[in-house]
């Protein structure tokens, strides 16, 4: 896929991007206590993302939930007894949450929500890329359909990736890593494996632009800088730290600094300000001053998540994710890998964009 047509399906998909209608005090009040009510009712837990609106992450929380990166939400649902998992973010997650649950029930606000990445790597061209490059072992991003996973040999989080491919490049074996390029890159450069990268990227972390970051850092330059390692070279060569959610999120409670200028969808705030009460966080300066841009430090397709229709879909328990028995088998595996590999690493700090 070319870079032109990458972008014109992205476009298509946040053309009909429909994010909920702002809701009175009193709205979100009456509505959280119905979602409360209506997933005791329905023997369902809510997991939901780093990235979604802080209204429905402290609803997690409050009703017996999670807030976690999509690993974690996955394996939360996995270990929940209740039958139903109501996941809050965009659909690859909801994919990654039947694989791993096949028995349970599950359920999203709205199937339209996606990810520039899974948009970009369409399971057929990729399936023609790694036939084409035979020869080498297929590593996929958490970010990707479940009928790209059921294609690779490995799926990989942004905080296991780097020791995956430093494993797999000490047997000798060469990559083929898709879909995020920046995120490639990344992990080419710190591993020094040999890697073919798929021309994908995050349409909100490929925001961040180094000019603009430059000049925050002059008007804070006791401030730490975090960056997700999807974003550009020129970004992540500015970081203080590179990583994860997860790992972001840590090193807001453990650095010294008082200030953190984060380059990353902004939900995280939510989390970041909850578990470091003193910390100042600042929002990375993006290309889209003026509106210019609908992904400006936040995922429009994980903004499509609301209160409103969080509780249709408890309530009416449509919008179930689908994986067939074929591909879920088949995407399980390489998923299993990653689970066994990281076992004995610090699964706190693991996760995702």
């Amino acid at each position: 896929m070319t870079k032109a047509e990458d972008r014109i399906l992205v476009q298509e998909h946040l053309a009909h991007a429909a994010e909920p209608k702002p809701l009175s005090a009193d709205e979100k009040a009456q509505l959280e206590a119905r979602i409360k009510a209506a997933l005791k009712e329905k023997d369902a837990v809510l997991v939901a993302h780093y990235y979604v609106d802080p209204d429905i992450q402290r609803l997690a929380e409050e009703s017996g939930g999670c807030v976690a990166d999509s690993l974690e939400m996955a394996r939360f649902g996995n270990q929940h007894p209740a039958s139903t998992v109501v996941v809050a973010g965009v659909r690859f997650m909801g994919e990654t949450a039947k694989i791993l649950n096949p028995e349970k029930r599950v359920l999203m606000p709205t199937l339209e929500a996606t990810c520039s990445l899974d948009v970009g790597c369409p399971a057929d061209e990729f399936q023609a890329y790694c036939d084409e490059h035979s020869d080498r072992t297929v590593v996929v991003y958490a970010n990707t359909s479940a009928a790209v996973k059921a294609r690779a040999d490995w799926v990989v989080t942004s905080s296991c990736a780097q020791a995956i491919v430093e494993d797999l490049d000490a047997r000798g074996e060469k990559i083929l890593w898709a879909p995020d390029k920046h995120l490639g890159h990344y992990v080419q450069k710190t591993t020094g494996a040999d890697m073919l990268l798929w021309d994908g990227s995050c349409i909100v972390h490929e925001e961040f632009k180094y000019r603009g970051l430059e000049d925050l850092r002059a008007l804070y330059p006791d401030a730490a800088i975090l960056v997700h390692p999807e974003s550009p070279d020129a970004v992540v060569e500015m970081a203080d730290v590179v990583g994860s959610t997860s790992q972001l999120i840590h090193a807001v409670q453990n650095l010294p600094n008082q200030q953190f200028i984060v380059a990353t969808d902004n939900g995280i705030f939510y989390k970041m300000q909850q578990l470091a009460p003193n910390k100042t966080l600042i929002e990375a300066p993006t290309a889209g001053d003026g509106a210019t841009c609908r992904s400006c430090a936040q995922c429009p397709w994980m903004a499509m998540n609301g209160l409103e229709n969080l509780l249709q879909v408890i309530e009416n328990g449509d919008q179930e994710v689908f994986v067939d028995s074929d591909t879920r088998e088949a995407a399980l595996r390489p998923l299993r890998r990653m689970l066994d590999f990281t076992s004995g690493m610090n699964l706190k700090a693991a996760g995702n964009a």
